[in-house]
């Protein structure tokens, strides 16, 4: 280690030497080498692919395995699709994980998950994570989840750890988001953060998500055909609100618990958002037959001599 450390500094001193002689800025110079250590370090970053290929390409390869990703839910209605995509994410994780499958910590804020409610056995094992190996913890204080977080991604005993969180409070900001990103890089582990009905803000988070219902197709039969009336897959909506590209990525995402593999929704016309208006508006009640309800009449005044 030191050696390589002493070559790169040397290397370093003659790039400014020839920077000097070519009577280029040195400012320039630095933010070059800033650039080539983070090109650097890009390039040996643990990725997991998702599977697929638009995103992954936005994703500059994959999910970062030793940082954290951001998913974020505009409000408290849309908690079940939020939670559903980290879920999804975590049980991909989970099979990637080489050798024995190591177990997926939720960690839950106390205002949150009263809000979003608890999780569920039954529904954790049909959306395709192994219940015996998922822990879900609900500490007091937002600072005791925090701390929580940092010591289980410092302890490298699980495959991922969720960390749930209602909006944007003052304890989670950028100082406390920074020492969760430098424990992850640390430990060589993933945190998910699921911020609820929280708004975009400044973070150390790589990717930041937007995810929102849309409405799943029928389910698919062995033969290709679909079950009429039936409830398919889950679907997406997911919008790439932070990451290295600038350009907006926007699409619709099935998640197929059985297989634990992403798909693009291939039905557009089913996969649509679930916040668009009704295809057919109108009163949910008809209007009375005589009119609105007139306001009663007023009674007798009563004059009252004064007291004193």
């Amino acid at each position: 280690m030191a050696r390589s450390a002493l070559a790169q500094e040397t290397v370093f001193a003659l790039r400014e030497t020839i920077a000097r002689l070519e009577g280029k800025p040195l400012p320039a110079l630095a933010a070059a080498q800033a650039q080539a250590l983070e090109a650097k370090d890009r390039d040996q970053q643990a990725l997991l692919p998702l599977g697929v290929e638009p995103l992954d390409a936005a994703l500059d390869g994959g999910l970062p395995l030793d940082g954290i990703t951001e998913i974020r839910s505009p409000g408290f209605r849309n908690a079940g699709s939020a939670s559903g995509f980290v879920l999804a994410l975590a049980a991909r994780i989970h099979k990637a994980s080489p050798g024995e499958p190591l177990p997926v910590l939720w960690i839950a804020d106390r205002v949150a998950h009263l809000e979003a409610g608890l999780a569920y056995p039954v529904g954790l094992k049909g959306f395709g994570l192994d219940i015996r190996r998922f822990y879900h913890a609900l500490p007091g204080r937002l600072e005791d989840a925090l701390w929580l977080a940092e010591a289980a991604l410092a302890s490298g005993v699980f495959s991922s750890t969720l960390l749930e969180i209602r909006g944007n409070p003052k304890a989670f900001g950028l100082t406390e988001s920074r020492r969760l990103s430098l424990r992850a890089k640390a430990a060589g582990r993933p945190l998910l953060l699921l911020r609820h009905a929280g708004e975009e803000e400044a973070s150390s988070a790589l990717f930041r998500f937007l995810v929102e219902p849309a409405i799943s197709s029928e389910r698919r039969l062995p033969d290709g055909s679909m079950l009429g009336g039936s409830i398919g897959s889950s679907v997406f909506r997911l919008t790439l609100e932070k990451s290295r590209n600038p350009a907006p990525l926007s699409l619709h995402l099935e998640w197929n618990s059985h297989d634990r593999q992403f798909f693009i929704a291939d039905r557009p016309d089913h996969a649509q958002s679930a916040r668009q208006p009704a295809a057919h508006p109108g009163a949910v009640l008809s209007a009375a037959v005589d009119g609105p309800d007139p306001a009663a009449a007023m009674g007798s005044i009563l004059a009252f001599d004064r007291a004193s």
